[in-house]
């Protein structure tokens, strides 16, 4: 109550119940503010727990290392694959070269048999080894057109690892434009004063109200106080 109510109420000028009334209005309008302060302050604190303080700048944290692993390691790896997929193409290569040469030794037997055929024809050894030879040569085109189709896939997949080439390239440029943007940053902030040099920042400022550990101003008195009587 203020000097003003009370020398009203002395001259009978206010109600007392009024005086109550409007008392009570004030406190609760006090303690809702002061609530919802408190829970502004709570649900703050609940957001900075989870976005404050950052990752620690560890290996595990540290993004352009990230990248660069794995640009390297990718690089490694699909070198490696490249070369598999180069012997297995030779491979195929070299199987279709080996076919053509038995199937060629194949036709030179077929024709050989033929004509012992054509002159022994009671000789029925001759008969069938022409036809274990014709069905021995249709096994190796068929020997040759897997190895043909083969050599295709390993080709169609090596266009494939190019864009896998590709990707790396563009994981590059955008570690490229995070270095550029960091060393921007960097000369952006730049200053002439080094830390080490720099006033320490204030523990607690006016207005402050979950600063930790801070001295209050019934300590200070207190510690004045105690140096006074020293």
């Amino acid at each position: 109550m203020t000097q003003e109510e009370l020398d009203a109420l002395m001259a009978e000028d206010v109600d007392l119940s009024e005086l109550e009334d409007s008392n009570d209005e004030e406190s609760k309008e006090k303690s809702d503010s002061s609530h919802n302060d408190n829970m502004d302050a709570e649900n703050y604190r609940v957001t900075a727990d989870h976005q404050w303080p950052p990752p620690p700048p560890t290996d595990d944290h540290k993004v352009v290392n990230q990248l660069d692993d794995v640009t390297k390691d990718s690089e490694i790896k699909a070198t490696q694959i490249f070369d598999r997929l180069e012997e297995v193409s030779n491979e195929m290569m070299n199987v279709e070269s080996n076919s053509n040469e038995i199937k060629a030794i194949l036709e030179t037997q077929k024709e050989l048999f033929i004509k012992l055929h054509e002159k022994f024809p009671n000789i029925e050894a001759f008969k069938s080894s022409i036809g274990s030879i014709e069905e021995a040569s249709l096994k190796m085109d068929n020997v040759i057109n897997s190895s043909l189709n083969a050599g295709d896939s390993v080709m169609v997949a090596m266009d494939i690892m190019q864009y896998q080439d590709i990707h790396r390239q563009k994981i590059e440029r955008v570690i490229n434009v995070m270095r550029a943007l960091s060393k921007y940053m960097n000369s952006l902030f730049e200053a002439k004063i080094e830390d080490s040099k720099r006033v320490s920042s204030a523990t607690h400022l006016a207005g402050d109200t979950t600063t930790e550990n801070v001295v209050s101003e019934d300590d200070i008195e207190a510690l004045i106080a105690s140096l006074g009587k020293q």
